[in-house]
């Protein structure tokens, strides 16, 4: 039975439902949000915006993603700690018992959607869902297509997501119970064992980040872009907690994207249709757009409500720390539609330095530019992490290492020639601490990182002097519109300031330490574009 009123055709996934399973396809927001609330999977806020847990899994998990080895992937895939390889008879197996799985119940979300907002890169989904509130989410996150689009849609990727469904570990050949796997020879994502719904997204970014460097050229990336009056697009790299999503969501410009995009021939392109934003301790006053996007469609996942109210309480961090809200990007009042930008003109990577080392505020030349994209760097302080107590070193190659199945040196290079053939500005911005690590000194303002970014994007930064970094080599301005001077070299801001020397040198040690493992194939230029011993 098929309930909504578009039709579609049965394809071998659909068809091998029995009859007497109630195929929900291409619903409303307001249907699924319906649905979830008459199946109490879910809770209204006082916003409109719908509640729900995710269940045990209130993350990814890593170690539980898996790519098919086969013919297709046995020399192509990146094999790491994060690229791992399973036996394409596992994938069989779990794909027809996830499928018996989900014949025997009464109702199963089926949701056509697309990835990529250029059309010439356009990745067409079919997603099949155990629950209503996971269909929701496919739906705020990809690209919607019309009634039109619809009629002879077919799906060149399928997701299968079925959070009651556990794996036999012995029998079925996983790690444990919960699983994602990835087929690139069926064009096929299982996902089961866990509600947590950025798995389906994260599955679709790998795909793409497959995909779409190998076969097309174009340079998948992990961060957020925005464009400015005069058509200035600009890129904001960077891990989570370091202000991507917050910093793009400038009211002066135009928003393309909070997470994904591609960079093609004629310029970049979001690869998603919404915004899937962290909570934690949001504030109406410092992140207005999203929380303003918090209302009817809105999904909210793993938060809690203040005692007796419908209120969600931002700062509660009971269930996990990783609260998150998926909704359409055109929730966001200033989003561009569609959502592709020109040549990128400017590029930023965030990075929130918990030790108080970095410049709030450099200027990268592009061997700097290559080498702190392979490494990637943030530092996180307690409380992000189980058993963080003080600052810890992350490094996660191009800003996205979990999500790339190819070589890090090969997103790399094509950074590389880009930045070479249109001479894009790269700089730096550390969001973290200023003055002394995180305990001794203090957070930079969010005023004054948003003073230097929109200094660095109006061009404000040109005629300055700068100054170099002695150990990591980056150029410092000397002065930046509506920034203290005091704050832009951090060795000043520091009371003992041959302990900043000590522990920037510490820094660099890890940095070296960790580029060690893509020295192979690097430039001897890339190499010395590093921090001085």
């Amino acid at each position: 039975m098929i309930t909504p009123a578009i039709s579609f055709r049965r394809d071998a996934i659909s068809a091998s439902f029995p009859s007497t399973v109630n195929i929900h396809y291409q619903l409303s927001a307001g249907e699924l949000v319906e649905q979830t609330l008459h199946r109490g999977e879910g809770v209204l806020s006082n916003s409109g915006a719908i509640c729900i847990h995710t269940g045990a899994f209130t993350g990814r998990s890593p170690q539980d993603k898996f790519i098919v080895r086969d013919a297709v992937t046995q020399n192509t895939v990146d094999w790491n700690k994060f690229n791992i390889p399973i036996d394409e008879k596992v994938f069989f197996q779990l794909r027809r018992k996830m499928l018996h799985y989900l014949g025997a119940k009464e109702e199963v979300w089926i949701r056509d959607c697309y990835a990529c907002a250029d059309p010439a890169f356009q990745l067409s989904i079919r997603v099949i869902n155990e629950t209503p509130w996971s269909n929701l989410f496919c739906s705020n996150m990809f690209l919607r297509p019309s009634e039109e689009e619809l009629e002879d849609f077919t799906s060149g990727w399928q997701v299968i997501h079925a959070p009651g469904f556990l794996a036999e570990p012995v029998k079925d050949g996983t790690r444990s119970p919960h699983f994602a796997i990835i087929s690139f020879s069926y064009k096929t994502i299982l996902i089961g064992g866990t509600g947590y719904t950025g798995e389906i997204k994260k599955g679709i970014f790998t795909v793409l980040n497959y995909l779409l460097p190998k076969e097309r050229n174009v340079l998948s990336m992990h961060c957020s872009a925005n464009i400015g009056a005069k058509g200035d697009t600009a890129i904001f790299f960077g891990l989570s907690g370091t202000g991507k999503t917050t910093l793009s969501a400038d009211p002066a410009r135009k928003l393309i994207g909070d997470d994904e995009h591609g960079w093609g021939e004629d310029g970049i392109f979001n690869f998603e249709g919404g915004c899937y934003a962290k909570v934690i301790d949001l504030n109406k006053d410092k992140e207005p757009a999203i929380f303003n996007a918090i209302k009817e469609g809105a999904l909210v996942e793993n938060t809690l409500f203040f005692k007796n109210t419908n209120e969600i309480d931002f700062t509660c961090k009971e269930i996990t720390e990783n609260t998150r809200v998926s909704y359409p990007l055109d929730y966001i009042s200033n989003a561009l539609e569609p959502s592709v930008g020109g040549i990128p003109k400017n590029i930023f990577f965030l990075t929130c330095d918990a030790y108080g080392i970095l410049p709030p505020l450099s200027k990268l030349t592009p061997a700097q530019a290559m080498y702190q994209f392979i490494s990637g760097y943030t530092a996180r302080v307690a409380g992000t992490e189980a058993g963080v107590t003080e600052p810890k070193a992350t490094f996660s190659a191009c800003f996205g290492a979990p999500f790339l199945p190819l070589h890090p040196g090969f997103y790399a290079n094509l950074l590389g020639e880009k930045l070479k053939r249109y001479k894009v500005n790269v700089w730096m911005i550390n969001t973290g601490w200023i003055g002394g690590p995180y305990g001794i000194g203090k957070r930079i303002s969010l005023a004054f990182t948003r003073a230097m970014i929109t200094a660095a994007l109006n061009g404000q930064l040109e005629g300055v002097d700068y100054e170099l970094h002695p150990i990591f080599g980056m150029l410092m301005p000397r002065r930046c519109p509506g920034v203290p001077e005091t704050l832009l070299n951090p060795r000043y801001t520091w009371k003992d300031r041959f302990a900043y020397d000590n522990a920037a040198m510490e820094l660099a040690k890890l940095f070296r330490q960790n580029f060690e493992l893509y020295e192979t194939g690097v430039s001897e230029e890339i190499k010395a574009a590093g921090p001085k011993k």
